[in-house]
This record gives C-alpha cells, structure tokens and sequence, in this order.
C-alpha cells in the first residue's frame, strides 16, 4: 500500500515548504487589473445608485451595514481593513458569503479614497466580498455618483464628451 499525503497533512508542513508562483501570480494581478479597470469605466459612466454588482447586493449591503454602521466608505482608514483587530471583525463577515458570492475571497484592489482615481497611493488588496460590501455602500450611499460628476466634468473641460 502506498502511503499518500491527505490535504490535512499537506497544509500542516511548515509555511517554508511552499513558494509563491510566479505565474499564479502574474495571472492574479492581470485579473485584478482587468477588473479594477472595468469597474472604474462602470462607474464613471452608469448611475452608480442603480448599478448592481452581484445578485446579492441587497443581502451584503445590510449585513454590512448591520456588522459595520459606523464603517467610513469615502475615506478608508487602511487600519480599519488591515489591523489584527479588524481583521478579526471582517473574517467573520467575509466568511458568511463563501457559498453565496462566486470568488468571495478573491485579492481584489478598492480605492481608499472614492473620490479619486485606482493608483498605487489610493489602493490596497482586500478580498472579493470587502470590496464588494464597500462598493455597494459606496454606490447606494451616492459618493461614487460624486465620482462620475467629477470625471464627467473633467472630460467637458478638456472638450471631451
């Protein structure tokens, strides 16, 4: 009989053992990019109260907003995504939609500040369903509305429709 390894005892081997690939990882900031880049057109472009993001916005916004109310959405205090503490708040919410959002946990860029631009100073990685529960706040709250008219009046400023 031949003695194979189970996932268990794979994932109990030290951390060392494991390497990052090189081409996963390219392949992962492509998509991120791909998608942070249709998202940003979306937004300047559709009213943003109306947009719908997955078939569950309605279920992540109030659950969001039920483990979050007071959870700045136009300015992000990076610590409120990044600190042990409020990792330790979000793993639970972000966990609830495993089987209910396709790529829940997916690295996915979000903007810190809704008013500008995706750029290497207004973006950190945060999972797929973050993104998505600030997103969708951010949408029905009317700040990425404000977004577009900036971008909107930009473009008429440099005569551009």
């Amino acid at each position: 009989m031949t003695n194979v390894p189970t996932l268990s005892s794979i994932l109990n081997r030290p951390a060392e053992e494991f390497v990052n690939d090189p081409d996963v990882e390219r392949l992962w900031a492509i998509k991120a990019v791909e998608q942070m880049t249709v998202y940003f057109n979306l937004i300047k472009s559709v009213p943003t109260k109306e947009l719908r993001l997955t078939p569950n916005d309605d279920l992540i916004y109030t659950k969001f907003r039920e483990q979050f109310p007071d959870f700045n959405v136009q300015i992000i205090d990076i610590e409120a995504l990044k600190s042990d503490e409020a990792k330790a708040k979000w793993r639970p919410f972000c966990n609830q939609f495993e089987n209910l959002v396709q790529d829940f946990n997916f690295a996915t860029f979000v903007r810190l500040d809704c008013s500008s631009n995706y750029d290497e100073n207004n973006s950190c990685i945060v999972p797929r369903i973050q993104f998505l529960a600030i997103e969708v706040a951010r949408n029905r709250e009317g700040y990425n509305e404000m977004l577009k008219q900036k971008f909107n009046n930009l473009n008429k400023q440099n005569g551009q429709s």
